[in-house]
């Protein structure tokens, strides 16, 4: 190693034994005891890492005789990039190959260079000795250091590519749970099917089952005079207020069935996705809501809710299950839980629910409370009926201090003595805005919602050290509009006409669609047919675009042009270019 000997040969000798029986196996012990004292060496692994960090690329071939098996992976059957430049979304893709044993993934360096930095770091002599430590070299690069760099360069890009999924995850479960609610309404839903039937169930505002029927209006039964009587008459005796149709099998023609029907009112119809739904259905949640109801009927109900509230709805399903993200099953599933229950309650939070109403799914969720204290509110309501007032809360079952500062103020109670118990002012703030009504000379009522009044408030006057003016300002606009809601009202949507299957696309068209999901790598676009289409983020605008939210959000309207169709692989290419919103 200190390459300083003049005839190794001769020096290789004195160590014959039975062992080693040659001056070639002498050399070759000593070469392989080189290779570990190298591969040992930390300033020879961070000159390979730097390597990998350079120069890395990461390759995926297709394991020989898997080519059909492995159909969906076709994009990657002979595929190389910079690992640099290897989006999170396509190193999760090839992953997924490899671990169903389809794809054979690789990251290799320019191994010439990297040998060159380390020859000119351990090769510091011109005889043979130094020969020897060069084949050492290359022997510890190519059997110990570069497979172990490899392992660490590839747990690190999986590391940083799951943070990213997570975050796209975390974004568009966010955008999904706050999507516009139609509100306490009386709806008829719909889980659409063809065999089976159509699974109808009525509900009332607060979302109770109140009756379930299962009509045949599609292939092969055609009942259409029955199912047009029935859903009349349901229709009529239920004060049906709206409809709700699962956007699955047979949604289009169950959709385009009911506004054939004319009704003794006007009814809006609205397409819910079924996402998740149908895990809801078979669920231990749904089973204690539903124990008489099979699993078509919840399904239905979960449909119809979702349209009335989908954040109420939704917290009951494992956010996994609602199918907006990328490759959420591959990434570290602890860190999922962990981002995804810090958006759900979040999100729960910054609406706020309403503290007669919510389930203790939804109630679990607030600040505060957790599964012990929302079954403990759920189980009081049930024994003293609705909460009248929040210091009402002080009275369930292990609810103290703490618990209660931290949640009263995200709970909601619509029609309350006191109006600040249905907005987001805290309790703790009461006796501030009962001195401002006081110092105004009328009641806290008449301050609530009344911009005349308010804007004669002089905030500034009511600072203390324990109070600032930004809680203030929070103060003044809840007392302007009070439980503000931060979700957009909802619309209508119509898919085009005439399209049910990827066989009615043209290349060309111009259609209506939903964003039903977002990646790094474009949207998906609901378009009234089983397949989802593709706005590739090249194709969102005529610059460049980093983040597909810049264009667009979940669950939004728009209208898109079909730029390329494969029918076998059941892939349409979107664009957004030129097409008038």
């Amino acid at each position: 190693m200190k390459q300083l000997e003049r005839s190794i040969e001769t020096r290789a000798v004195s160590f014959l034994n039975d062992q080693v029986k040659t001056v070639a196996d002498a050399l070759e012990g000593a070469r392989d005891i080189i290779a570990e004292w190298i591969n040992e060496n930390e300033k020879a692994r961070n000159i390979v890492r730097r390597g990998f960090d350079n120069s890395a690329e990461i390759t995926s071939k297709i394991i020989k005789g898997k080519e059909v098996e492995a159909e969906k992976y076709r994009d990657y059957f002979d595929w190389k990039e910079p690992l640099k430049k290897c989006p999170s979304h396509r190193l999760l893709a090839m992953r997924r190959g490899e671990n169903e044993g389809f794809l054979r993934v690789s990251i290799t360096p320019d191994s010439d260079k990297i040998l060159e930095h380390l020859n000119r770091f351990f090769v510091t002599g011109l005889n043979t000795c130094a020969d020897h430590v060069e084949l050492a070299v290359k022997d510890s690069l190519k059997r110990l250091i570069q497979p172990s760099i490899e392992t660490e360069f590839a747990n690190l890009t999986k590391e940083n590519a799951d943070v990213e999924a997570i975050r796209v995850f975390a974004e568009n479960l966010r955008q999904l749970l706050l999507a516009p609610p139609l509100g306490q309404k009386r709806i008829l839903a719909i889980d659409p099917g063809y065999r089976t039937g159509c699974k109808i169930v009525c509900l009332d505002e607060q979302g109770n089952l109140l009756h379930n029927e299962t009509i045949y209006p599609h292939k092969p039964q055609e009942e259409f005079k029955m199912a047009a009587k029935k859903l009349s008459s349901m229709v009529e005796m239920y004060k049906i207020e709206a409809v709700a149709i699962g956007n699955g099998t047979a949604g289009r023609e169950t959709e385009a069935f009911i506004k054939r029907l004319h009704f003794d009112r006007e009814l809006r119809v609205y397409v819910v996705s079924e996402d998740g739904a149908s895990v809801y259905s078979a669920s231990s949640v749904a089973r204690q809501e539903f124990p008489q109801s099979d699993v078509t009927v919840r399904g239905a109900v979960s449909i119809g809710r979702r349209l009335m509230d989908p954040l109420a709805e939704l917290v009951k399903i494992d956010p996994k299950s609602i199918g907006v993200g990328q490759y959420q099953h591959d990434v570290d599933q602890k860190k999922l839980k962990n981002s995804l229950d810090s958006v759900v309650e979040i999100s729960v939070n910054s609406v706020g629910v309403n503290l007669n109403t919510a389930s203790k799914h939804l109630l679990t969720y607030i600040s505060g409370l957790g599964p012990t204290l929302a079954e403990n509110i759920t189980n009081y309501r049930k024994e003293n009926g609705p909460f009248s007032s929040r210091e009402e809360l002080k009275k369930v079952a292990r609810m103290g201090p703490a618990a209660f500062e931290q949640s009263a103020g995200f709970l909601r109670i619509p029609g309350a003595k006191n109006p600040l118990d249905n907005s987001g002012v805290h309790p703790e703030s009461y006796k501030i805005v009962k001195q401002i009504a006081k110092d105004l000379k009328c009641e806290i009522s008449d301050l609530v919602r009344n911009e005349t009044l308010v804007s004669q408030i002089d905030f500034q006057k009511y600072v203390t050290a324990e109070v600032g003016l930004p809680t203030l300002t929070d103060i003044k606009n809840e007392l302007l509009k009070p439980g503000r809601d931060p979700r957009k009202p909802i619309k209508v949507f119509e898919f085009a006409d005439g399209i049910f299957s990827i066989n009615d696309l043209r290349e060309g068209m111009e259609l209506p669609g939903i964003v039903n999901n977002i990646t790094n790598f474009g949207a998906f676009v609901d378009l009234g047919i089983k397949e989802s289409g593709l706005i590739h983020v090249s194709e969102m605008a005529d610059r460049f675009i980093s983040d597909p939210n810049e264009i667009v959000k979940l669950q939004q309207h728009i209208k898109v042009r079909i730029k390329e169709i494969d029918v076998p692989r059941k892939r349409i290419q979107l664009s957004l270019k030129g097409v008038q919103q």
